[in-house]
């Protein structure tokens, strides 16, 4: 595994990684497994035998290569609602879909 690491920027969230790291995204629709998906949008890249370059705010040039490992599911959470005295309470749960990834390598 390798030392150097990149930032980069999907769906709003900046994720810290590195090649052969294994990463929860936001779901993707179309995404199948053993798909390679490329970022593009890297903000940083850095290791300890180089140092680290900065982007503005963007690295031209620079992307992350990934494979689609599968589908994975996040933690159940509960919404509850309630009205004192009305004799209403609702309770419904939500498990939110996640793509998870395999970082292959990171070229700057």
């Amino acid at each position: 595994m390798s030392d150097v690491y990149a930032i980069i920027v999907d769906g709003g969230r900046q994720y810290k990684v590195s090649a052969g790291q294994m990463l929860d995204i936001d779901f993707r629709e179309g995404a199948e497994t053993g798909e390679n998906l490329q970022f593009g949008n890297v903000l940083a890249v850095g290791g300890p035998g180089s140092p680290l370059k900065l982007g503005t705010p963007m690295i031209s040039g620079a992307k992350v290569t990934a494979t689609v490992v599968g589908l994975q599911k996040g933690d159940k959470l509960y919404i509850q609602k309630f009205n004192r005295r009305k004799n209403y309470r609702r309770r419904t749960g939500h498990r939110q879909l996640y793509t998870r990834i395999k970082i292959d390598s990171i070229e700057a």
